[in-house]
């Protein structure tokens, strides 16, 4: 059954025959994101509504969304759900930190990852459903946020290869949209290849108080996967759990096209390990991390897979459960 089919079903489904007092939802659309369309936007808030009293505002700018889902908190919405990307759920997590406002989510975007490891489905029908589901059991949990300086993160931040290979992609999102993870992969071994193996740039990483200098990326995570490749997951660090209080992460001490092979085979295999390869120093159960660029050149940042900018010095740390989410 086509999903537009199956979406409209659905608000027939979970109509309430009984009167009773719906949660105060507020869905923020990023209607820029690879799969949202007018369309599905309002179909999926139509079955929403049978069992939400739902409203619904789509962003026109970067940290629209961040407004919307502090000034939800404040005016006491039930939940707040971020339809769209990582990016935009990133930016929905950085107005509810702190808030007991639970966050909830429908995918919009090419990986979804936080609402994958929160367990909400990846087919926007499925979710929709699921969420419907939650009105009947509604058991809000805290999972604890990771931080980069000012801005906080979901799921993983990373400061080096990581970044720049975002930067890239972000700076075609035509080819973002229509080439998937495949141009991810482009875009990784051309950015380490021609940037990285010739002029790498140059890392000094503290992470509570253990010194590593020489690195060139610092990968920094709050859960795992630390990214997924369509629907295959993406492990870096081994000990990373929403809840357990740390972060997990590993640092890449040098950039040599030998390297590539048994990176990409431990990073795709179930078996293999990123921080048992020669080239990589891992790093668990540490709760601040503090990475400066020995050259003072500025060096790419990404927080939850979105560029936000180049810095010479960046501090990651974590506040436990300090989101509040419902899944």
């Amino acid at each position: 059954m086509p999903p537009i089919d199956t979406l409209e079903r659905l608000g027939d489904a979970f109509a309430l025959t009984t009167p009773i007092e719906r949660k105060r939802m507020l869905v923020i659309v990023n209607p820029y994101a690879t799969t949202v369309s007018d369309r599905l936007k309002n179909l999926v808030v139509s079955a929403l509504q049978g069992r939400y009293d739902v409203h619904a505002i789509d962003t026109v700018a970067k940290g629209h969304a961040t407004r919307l889902a502090r000034e939800a908190a404040d005016e006491g919405f039930d939940v707040v759900v971020a339809f769209g990307g990582d990016g935009t759920l990133n930016e929905v997590a950085n107005g509810l930190a702190g808030s007991p406002t639970p966050l909830a989510t429908l995918p919009g975007g090419s990986a979804n990852v936080f609402g994958r490891m929160l367990g909400i489905p990846g087919d926007i029908v499925d979710a929709t459903e699921h969420l419907l589901c939650l009105a009947d059991d509604f058991r809000p949990r805290q999972v604890d946020l990771a931080r980069v300086n000012d801005r906080w993160f979901t799921f993983s931040a990373g400061m080096g290869l990581d970044a720049a290979v975002v930067a890239r992609v972000d700076a075609h999102p035509r080819l973002k949209a229509k080439l998937g993870p495949k141009y991810f992969t482009a875009a990784a071994v051309s950015t380490f290849s021609r940037r990285y193996v010739i002029d790498a740039p140059r890392l000094e990483v503290e992470a509570d108080g253990s010194l590593l200098t020489g690195g060139v990326s610092v990968f920094v995570q709050n859960g795992d996967p630390y990214t997924y490749f369509g629907d295959l997951p993406i492990h870096v660090a081994e000990h990373s759990r929403l809840n357990s209080g740390h972060l997990a992460g590993a640092v890449l001490t040098r950039a040599r096209l030998t390297d590539i092979p048994s990176l990409a085979y431990r990073a795709f295999s179930a078996r293999g390990r990123v921080t048992a390869a020669k080239a990589v120093r891992g790093f668990h159960e540490v709760t601040e991390i503090v990475v400066h660029s020995t050259d003072g050149a500025p060096i790419a940042l990404q927080v939850d897979g979105d560029y936000i900018g180049s810095v010479t010095r960046a501090r990651f740390d974590l506040a436990a459960g300090a989101l509040t989410v419902v899944s």
